[in-house]
Parts: structure tokens; sequence; C-alpha cells
């Protein structure tokens, strides 16, 4: 388990406004002196729990809206090369479209993210039995992960960033894992256009942990259009191999000479309909990548580049592993944010975690979490613009 020391954000002068505006595109003449937050009420879930939305924005005219339910990203503005900010992420309007059937849109994910084969692990010998919600295998969390509970919200603001710390305390055996796992997790906008993700977490007994955030970016800001185009970045040697139900078969493949091969910019379309075993496997990309430089801690792990709108994604992490998903299973069947429906391929993702099925692999590093240890983990969004 990856444990380092937590950065200390700076604090200053509160300033919380209220607004009912949500996330299209924003003028580049968008000018404000510092960072803010404002909260809205979003919506009540099934149960009748209250959830809200907080904005995040800078000056420079980046917004990133959150709400409380399964800490979702349900909008993130970046800036082109004209510098028009628009909506990058995939997502829904109401609470009701997440509540009934999401890919994981924008989602924080746990307990675990990525799967566990047959839904089963031991710790000390103890062996414990989760939902199998992804064929025979258990998948970010299970039926009711941390994508689909209200999280408490706390603000914290200064002139140079704007925090939104959510926290959820997890109970024993909830979806089957052991102890009661306190979990916080800050989402932090800073005025570089720079969104970083913190994942703190501790346990009253022995489990495993694995939180990563599940965004779907199309980087031209229309999501008719599908994202093969892009420029795919990924700072990794070898991958893992799957079996047709994407559990890692222990195997680390160099991606040299492969489809995988992602080390120098390469378009997600080039490779991706060769004919290949592990394409066949995850219909596409859906396989964790194992990240270079890892006793480094936080470094340079992917980056995504749209060359018509110039959008410039760059991603950190101080994980061993990244998931690069390449939208297969998007289908036309869920509705978009402008009354359309999102296609085949139009949106990809890039999660930072540790491998897939880690539990059960004595070959990738541990997931365990005992109690008196500090679950903590870092990854950073910054957008730039490439002309």
């Amino acid at each position: 388990m990856k444990i380092f020391n937590a950065k200390v954000l700076p604090i200053g002068f509160l300033l919380i406004f209220f607004s009912n505006s949500c996330n299209m595109s924003i003028n580049k003449k968008r000018s404000i002196k510092s960072t803010t937050i404002s909260k809205i009420d979003f919506s009540k879930t099934n149960e009748g729990e209250e959830v809200h939305k907080y904005i995040l924005s800078n000056k420079k005219g980046m917004e990133v809206s959150i709400i409380t339910y399964g800490g979702i990203i349900t909008s993130w503005t970046a800036a082109d090369k004209n510098g028009d900010y628009k909506d990058i992420v995939l997502g829904y309007n109401t609470l009701a479209e997440y509540e009934a059937e999401t890919p994981y849109f924008g989602a924080l994910i746990g307990r675990y993210g990525n799967r566990i084969a047959g839904g089963k692990f031991k710790i000390d010998d103890q062996e414990y039995t989760l939902a199998a919600n992804n064929g025979p295998n258990h998948l970010h969390g299970g039926l009711r992960g941390f994508d689909k509970v209200v999280w408490d919200a706390k603000t914290i603001i200064s002139d140079s960033t704007a925090s939104l710390e959510l926290s959820y305390l997890s109970k024993d055996m909830e979806e089957g894992y052991p102890g009661n796992l306190a979990t916080k997790v800050t989402y932090t906008l800073n005025n570089e256009d720079e969104l970083s993700v913190s994942y703190e977490a501790t346990t009253d007994k022995p489990t495993i942990v694995n939180l990563t955030q599940h965004s779907y970016f199309n980087l031209t800001a229309d999501f008719n259009q599908d994202i093969l185009d892009h420029e795919i970045v990924i700072n990794a040697d070898s991958f893992l191999p799957v079996d047709n139900t994407l559990i890692p078969t222990g195997e680390f493949r160099n991606v040299s000479k492969t489809p995988f091969d992602f080390r120098t910019p390469k378009a997600i379309g080039k490779h991706i309909n060769n004919e290949n075993t592990q394409l066949e496997n995850g219909l596409g990309y859906d396989h964790c990548w194992v990240l270079n430089d890892k006793d480094k801690g936080f470094r340079f792990v992917a980056s995504a580049y749209e060359p018509v709108s110039g959008r410039l994604l760059e991603v950190f992490s101080d994980e061993p592993g990244i998931q690069f998903y390449s939208g297969n299973f998007l289908d036309g069947t869920l509705p978009d944010k402008l009354n359309g429906t999102y296609q085949y391929r139009t949106g990809f993702c890039l999660e930072t975690q540790h491998y897939p099925d880690s539990p059960n692999q004595k070959n990738f590093p541990s997931v365990r979490l005992n109690p008196g240890e500090l679950y903590e983990s870092i990854t950073s969004f910054r957008f730039k613009v490439k002309e």
C-alpha cells in the first residue's frame, strides 16, 4: 500500500456564494480575482437524502461541478486554443439518471476500484465474499459502492485554491468488506487549471482499499464526436494482459511492438481495431498499465491531446497503475446532457489505481490496510493548451 505524506493545502478567506448556473461554455474574457465555491441544492435520492452540487471556479474560467451523491464530477470546463471554456466530461443533468443507470460517469470508486476475480479474497486465511456484479467478478465496490452513496461535504478556500472535502464512513461488512473504513476525498482546484484529487482512509480491521476517480473525457467538448483522434501518452513499459472476463492473468507484458505502446503520442484509433487477443478481450482498450518510476511517487503518468481544440490533459499520480478505457461499452442507449445519447467510444477514462485483482495476485503491490495505518494517494489533472 502506497503511504506518503499528504500536502498541506493553503487555507485563506472563505468566500461561498450561491448560484443556479451550470457548466456550459464560459467566455474566455471571464475574470474573477480568486477561486470561488458555490453551493446549490441538486435533488433528493430515492431514499430522500438531500444531494447538493458544489461548483469550484478559478480566476481563469475553469469550473468543476461536483455532487455529493457519489462525489460525481457532473461537468468540468477546460479552455481550447481560442480561450473558450467548455464542458469536457460525460455525465447527466439529473440525479434520477445517475441513480437509474450509469457506467460510473465522473464518480468516486470504492472500496475497490476495478475487478476482483470471482468476487472473493482472503485476509489472514479468512475468506470474504463480495457481489459478483460484473459477470463472475466483482467491480468497483459492488452493488452500492462509493459511487452510489451520499458524502458529507466541507469547503476550504483561499485566493489560490478551492477545495471540496468529502467524507464517508463505510461500515463493517458493507458490500462484504471488513472493517469500518473512514474515507476522505478532497477535490482541489487551483488557478492554473489543475484539479487534484487526494484520498485518505483508515480502518479498524484489516481490509483492502483501492480508490479512484472515473471521469469520462472528451476533449472536443462535442459529445457527438468519438475520441479516436485523441493522442494518448502512457508512461509505462508494460501492461497487464487479461482473460476474457478482464481479470489479469498475472503476466507483466512489455508494450513494445504491440497496440498497447503509448510511450510516445498515438491516436487512440490507430491500432484499436487490430487483430489482437487482448483488444478482443477488452473490446478495445480496457486494461491496466504498469506505470514506470513508481518508486518516485508523484510523477507524470499519462496525457491526452485533442488536436482540433488544442486541449491537453496531463495526469500526475503516485499510484502504480492506470486503467485506460476507450468507452467500448457506450452504445447509444444512455442520455447525454443535450437531449441526445452517448454513442460508441465518445468518452475515455484514465483511472489511476492499484492493479485489478491485487488481493488475489501475490506479485502485485499490496492493497491491504491495517488498523493504525493511513491510506493516502493523490492524482492531479492538469489542463493546458497546445497549439
